[in-house]
């Protein structure tokens, strides 16, 4: 993938005044747009929407500065319909507006061009292995919820929070499928991976494609297919997120592997009663590369 990254950045930098065709590129890359837009965001820490935004904005803060088209005419330039829009986007990447900046000549937050390199250390191994799996679902209790980077997601504990004991009773006992027990299901995850954006989070179990459920329980359809299971122990959830992002920093770069659209799986095989410290199995949709 890090070719694919870097070429995806030099095609930003052609294009930085028109708009350009994402999954085209990766088509002719040989890759998907999902898992470019997953990887970029996983590597370089934002959005590629958000970076898009940050170089447009400090290749325009130049042209600002010179003073030798009026705004209306740069805000066209860059995409923008209107000097209000663009102001509003310029603002947000400088702090500034740009009438501010051309009478003063700043202050300006540049956003450098991106390389992406790939740096092999070793010393962490990745505990993975690849399961393909039938058609199945996974059937639970969903709420739409904020994506959250780091730390515990407060909505997310909330909504566990909020069921009563014996419904996971109940639910234990309807799973009959890999992976087993309770799951955290994260679907309708924004390919950008945007801190904030809303995905449905799934407190619930896997049950094969023909099991009957329960009319107030809902329900995710899941097709067949290959899953890359990532195993983690040890502090909840640094431990997890760790291994999140090692699956794009170490093992999809170094695996012929990219992701495929489908849900994101936890499941939680041993924890500590306060839920501290946690053994879990990371299951992402995989499809060769």
């Amino acid at each position: 993938m890090i070719p694919e990254l870097n070429r995806l950045v030099d095609l930003v930098e052609e294009r930085l005044t028109d708009e350009f065709d994402v999954g085209a590129l990766a088509g002719a890359l040989g890759t998907t747009e999902y898992h470019l837009r997953r990887m970029f965001s996983s590597l370089a820490g934002m959005p590629l929407s958000e970076y898009v935004r940050r170089r447009r904005m400090t290749v325009a803060a130049g042209d600002v500065v010179r003073g030798e088209d009026d705004l209306l005419g740069i805000a066209v330039r860059y995409g923008y319909g209107s000097t209000e829009a663009f102001g509003r986007a310029f603002r947000a990447v400088h702090g500034t507006g740009p009438r501010d900046v051309r009478r003063d000549g700043g202050p300006l937050r540049s956003q450098p061009q991106l390389r992406f390199r790939l740096t092999v250390e070793g010393n962490t191994p990745v505990d993975t292995r690849l399961v393909d799996r039938p058609a199945f679902r996974l059937v639970g209790h969903a709420a739409r919820v904020p994506l959250v980077h780091h730390g515990v997601n407060p909505h997310i504990q909330r909504h566990v929070a909020a069921l009563p004991p014996e419904e996971h009773l109940r639910l234990k006992a309807l799973g009959d499928a890999e992976p087993a027990g309770l799951l955290q299901v994260c679907d309708d995850l924004d390919p950008d991976s945007s801190e904030g954006s809303e995905l449905t989070y799934l407190h619930g179990v896997a049950v094969s494609a023909d099991a009957p459920v329960p009319d107030d329980l809902d329900a995710i359809g899941v097709p067949a297919g290959r899953w890359a299971v990532f195993r983690s122990a040890g502090p909840h959830p640094r431990e997890l997120q760790r291994t999140w992002a090692a699956t794009a920093t170490d093992w999809f770069p170094a695996n012929p592997w990219r992701l495929r659209p489908g849900p994101s799986i936890v499941a939680v095989l041993d924890r500590a009663e306060d839920f501290s410290t946690a053994t879990c199995e990371l299951w992402l949709p995989v499809e060769p590369a």
